[in-house]
């Protein structure tokens, strides 16, 4: 069940809110409504390897008891790294079981000519690694004493198993959530804006990404020999802008979802197309992981505190795990380690140049390198990549024959992709800052306060969800495409 679905819009979410708000329920009643509802939603899509997540619950839950009692005696160090060993162990046996195979067949055992091992196809089951990092984030943050453990099941079973965040994040840390899991504030207010922040998100999904990724299938579907420079272009500019409305507006939708339950999340995106170079890219791209990485794995590993060499290793270690974390696929590790390499070679003299361009040559830099990344990301084999690559680069000997950038273009395409340009760029916070401002002045306060609030509450977003579901009722493509991490 995707958020941006017809059951989930008008059987699931309905539903759910109903029992939510039931009239006498509590916060204890509440919690339960939601971790019955995300276990139904879970279970909805993955069947039997639901169980896979329950045991993780069940086996966190007591590790961060243990881990937190063993403080008493000693560092804890022996517990935490059995506990963390545990949730990698999990992860890597559902997820890189037959990407391991797959290579030590065709690398090793095929050259020996020995026998090759066959496993069978292990399943890979959605959000785990989104949950196996939720898992991690309770460990350490007991490990570091941030925070106690969570006494109740239940209420650490939310936690991980909440739906609005189950599948593709953005990642909470439990320490940040753990008093909302006890108590939080419900009202009409904080409702209004999630719904609002969610509707917004499903047309992001809907209206935005799903028109963007017709065009850009269809560009990576044409033969590699037949691929010219403008065409290779005007895919990786697609595919650039269909995952970014695809992943920012899923994260909108999430956080829209928690604002309407009570919950407070961590923003995930911050105009990332804007940056002036990789590492700006990453402090305003999926922020709750790139934050995650570098609390979790590179300030231990000795952060920016170590010689410049080291920090190098370092970010190109993070960044290699961080591709790996994305899939289980040379694509994602390449794509991991070029923007490690990039991020590395920003901590020297490269960095320093660029922070001295002219800052519309910075901006280009940083996109290019960014959208020729997210060629490794989309491709299907490190050949395509490569390939595609190269037509980007200006090698292409192919003609425009059969494969032409009209083949793409419409009305409705060229439409999208110039809202989907706009959209990019923060032109609706800065409206938002003047708005404040005259509002703080007390100069049209009728009109730019509450006229504006009543234009998105009873026109903008209400034609947003109608628009959606017109399109979602017409059956055009629909995944997530982080529902595969």
């Amino acid at each position: 069940m995707v958020f941006s679905s017809i059951p989930f819009l008008f059987y699931f979410l309905p539903l759910v809110l109903i029992f939510y708000y039931f009239p006498g329920s509590n916060s204890n009643t509440r919690n339960i409504v939601l971790l019955v509802a995300s276990l139904i939603f879970y279970a909805q899509g993955e069947g039997i390897f639901t169980l896979v997540m329950c045991v993780s619950i069940l086996a966190n839950f007591v590790f961060g008891l243990w881990v937190h009692r063993a403080h008493e005696h000693n560092q804890a160090k022996l517990q935490v790294g059995l506990a963390i060993a545990f949730n990698v162990l999990l992860l890597v046996f559902f997820k890189y079981t037959n990407f391991l195979v797959d290579n030590v067949n065709k690398i090793v055992l095929m050259h020996l000519h020995l026998k090759q091992i066959d496993v069978g196809r292990v399943h890979l089951p959605i959000g785990v690694s989104f949950f196996t990092f939720h898992c991690i984030s309770y460990l350490m943050d007991i490990y570091r004493r941030q925070t106690p453990p969570n006494r109740s099941l239940r209420s650490m079973a939310l936690y991980v198993a909440l739906f609005p965040q189950l599948v593709a994040g953005p990642i909470i840390r439990y320490k940040d959530i753990a008093g909302q899991l006890a108590s939080r504030v419900v009202s009409t207010r904080r409702f209004s804006d999630g719904a609002n922040r969610f509707l917004i998100g499903l047309g992001k999904k809907v209206l935005v990404a799903n028109v963007l990724s017709q065009p850009a299938d269809k560009i990576f579907g044409i033969p590699l020999d037949q691929m010219t420079t403008p065409l290779a272009w005007l895919g990786a500019v697609f595919y650039t802008l269909q995952i970014y409305f695809d992943f920012s507006g899923y994260s909108d939708m999430a956080i829209g979802l928690g604002q309407m339950f009570g919950f407070k999340f961590m923003e995930n995106f911050n105009y990332p197309y804007i940056s002036s170079s990789i590492r700006g890219f990453w402090r305003r791209w999926h922020i709750s992981l790139s934050t995650w990485f570098r609390d979790y794995l590179y300030i231990p590993l000795g952060g920016n505190r170590c010689s410049p060499a080291r920090v190098t290793c370092n970010l190109v270690l993070v960044f290699f795990l961080c591709g790996l974390w994305h899939g289980a696929s040379w694509t994602f590790i390449v794509w991991g380690l070029y923007h490690g390499a990039f991020l590395g070679l920003e901590r020297g003299l490269f960095g320093r140049l660029i922070d001295r361009l002219w800052k519309p040559l910075a901006h280009a830099y940083a996109l290019v390198v960014v959208t020729a990344g997210w060629v490794f990301f989309r491709a299907a084999s490190l050949d395509q990549a490569t390939a595609f690559l190269k037509s980007m680069a200006g090698f292409s000997s192919a003609s425009a024959g059969q494969w032409h950038p009209g083949m793409v273009l419409n009305a409705k395409v060229n439409l999208v992709l110039a809202v989907a340009v706009c959209a990019c760029l923060p032109i609706i916070p800065r409206l938002r800052a003047w708005r404040n401002r005259k509002l703080a002045a007390h100069e049209g306060q009728l009109l730019l306060g509450t006229g504006l609030n009543v234009l998105v509450d009873y026109a903008v977003t209400p034609t947003i969800l109608m628009l959606s579901c017109m399109s979602l009722a017409s059956g055009h493509n629909n995944p997530f495409i982080y529902y595969q991490f």
